[in-house]
């Protein structure tokens, strides 16, 4: 039986088309803006023979394999020694934690960081007290290094901890049985299971790292310490040198395709949807210093994470939230960030709706049609696609095309949307589509039985089966889009304010009291809306 009918088939398959195409218009644009402007330059003026662009693009690939390796190796060692302790006090508490930098604003994070490592920092304080002349700075490389860790390793930690945890109990049974050691246990049993999972998450994490913005621009130090994409903001909103910013955009998208382009070939990583904070029971006895390593892991790995977070949450407590929350800009910036934040989430839920059902028309279709066949792989590759342009080259791209045509800041908010919007498609689709398709396994057939389509079939049948993955891919979005540094810094002016560009601000005035106050704000709102995205993700098996 058919679960849709012809009309029903073409209108979704229609939809999807319109929607595949504005993505491609709007991504297509900014590339085609930035080609046209560097073949439009002449060879010399253009900055493509420039020293400073070639120096900027290996800081690029040097800093992030460099914090892929330093997050990758010890992301092995704390998987494996959570997964090894299955019952110790505060372990489901300590894997929702590693999931907390998801959803944490990269600028409040920095922040964070630099309370711990910063000039004045805690650990600075502790130095200094002990009467060590030189204290730590993490301006430059070791701060960008640290930065991507914090944000890293718990993803890459999750990730592997997900298929150790998929071990079956049969060959700890067996481990014990045959008294293997914690050599032979990870040779034979833990390393096989992760080694194929490996190249993915490092090459996620490597995506990552090199399309990198806020923490960069915050912690780095100097032309040094520059990325692509920041060299492509300061390039136009301080040098006002559109050429460069243009060549450097096309530098970063031949990086960024080039390394999706290896993250295809190894695979990407699996969900960590798996982790449900419980592990296979393991047997045999551990040496105690099995133990003290396992738990040392652990505790290190647990006040690595906490103590930027505690950090924010005490400055900002400690700040004049009160004066703060009656000032006209801070409030100013924060309707403005619910109202982009929320905006750029309902496009990204509905586009990713009318796709996703376009992929579902498409199934029937594939047997006798390789057109329907290539049109549902192209909508898969939605998501590569919007990768391929980060943020600021996406802004970067349509600053170009705009320029010199129209009111670039006048439209700010219309394209700080729309980026938005687009940036979290990936994300929002990888939440609704499961639920779309487990939705269409149980009531489709009856549907159709029945004779329900259209408004009739949405309101009785399918909103009540897919509004909580609504609101969770919408939660998810709008985190995002409120966190978001890379649009607002291109189009931010006094006129279009929003929480993030409003703490860059505070923080480049050395106000550090007001930058806590909003970042606490910020990460709070963030943090909360992540719980909600995070809590319908149950399958089966409950968990987290």
């Amino acid at each position: 039986m058919r679960l849709l009918n012809r009309r029903q088939t073409t209108l979704g398959i229609a939809a999807g088309a319109a929607v595949l195409l504005f993505i491609t218009a709007i991504v297509g644009a900014a590339a085609l803006a930035l080609v046209l402007t560097a073949t439009g330059t002449s060879q010399s003026q253009s900055p493509l023979f420039d020293g400073y662009i070639w120096r900027v693009a290996r800081f690029t690939l040097f800093q992030a394999v460099a914090s892929t390796l330093l997050s990758v190796v010890p992301a092995i060692a704390l998987a494996r020694a959570i997964a090894r302790r299955p019952e110790f006090p505060g372990r489901r508490l300590l894997i929702q934690l590693l999931a907390v930098p998801l959803g944490l604003p990269p600028i409040v994070a920095a922040l964070g960081i630099i309370e711990i490592w910063g000039r004045q920092g805690l650990l600075n304080d502790l130095l200094l007290s002990l009467g060590l002349p030189k204290p730590v700075s993490i301006y430059g490389l070791s701060g960008i290094l640290l930065a991507h860790v914090f944000f890293n390793l718990p993803l890459a930690a999750r990730l592997l901890l997900a298929r150790l945890e998929e071990i079956p109990s049969e060959y700890w049974r067996n481990a014990g049985q045959l008294g293997l050691s914690q050599r032979q246990t990870f040779l034979l049993i833990e390393w096989p299971q992760i080694r194929g999972q490996i190249p993915g998450v490092a090459g996620l994490v490597l995506m990552l790292c090199v399309t990198s913005f806020t923490l960069v621009l915050l912690l780095g130090g100097g032309p040094r310490a520059t990325t692509i994409e920041v060299a492509i903001y300061q390039s136009l909103r301080f040098d006002f040198d559109p050429p460069r910013a243009v060549v450097l955009a096309l530098v970063q998208l031949s990086m960024t395709g080039a390394l999706l382009a290896v993250l295809a070939l190894v695979g990407r990583p699996q969900e960590e949807e798996p982790v449900y904070g419980r592990a296979s029971r393991r047997y045999g006895r551990d040496s105690v210093g099995a133990l003290l390593g396992d738990y040392g892991l652990i505790v290190i790995g647990g006040v690595f994470l906490l103590s930027p977070l505690l950090s924010v949450a005490a400055a900002g407590l400690a700040s004049d939230l009160v004066r703060l929350a009656g000032e006209d800009i801070v409030l100013r910036a924060a309707v403005t960030s619910l109202a982009i934040g929320a905006t750029a989430a309902l496009i990204s839920v509905a586009m990713a709706a009318v796709l996703i059902n376009a992929r579902s028309a498409c199934l029937p279709l594939m047997r006798h049609s390789n057109v329907a066949t290539a049109f549902r792989s192209g909508v898969g590759a939605i998501s590569s696609l919007i990768l391929l342009a980060p943020p600021i080259v996406l802004g970067a791209g349509w600053f170009v095309l705009l320029r010199g045509h129209t009111d670039i800041f006048g439209l700010a908010p219309v394209i700080i949307i729309v980026v938005n919007a687009l940036m979290a498609l990936p994300f929002v689709m990888r939440v609704m589509e499961p639920a779309h398709a487990s939705h269409m396994a149980r009531t489709g057939r009856l549907s159709a039985s029945l004779g329900l389509t259209g408004a009739r079939k949405f309101l009785l049948v399918d909103w009540p089966g897919l509004r909580t993955a609504f609101f969770l891919a919408a939660a998810f979005a709008m985190a995002l889009s409120l966190g978001d540094l890379g649009a607002i810094a291109l189009f931010g002016s006094q006129d279009v304010i929003t929480l993030p560009y409003l703490l860059l601000q505070r923080m480049s005035s050395y106000r550090t009291d007001d930058a806590a106050g909003i970042a606490l704000i910020l990460g709070f709102v963030c943090l909360i809306l992540m719980i909600i995205a995070n809590s319908g993700r149950k399958p089966a098996t409950g968990g987290l």
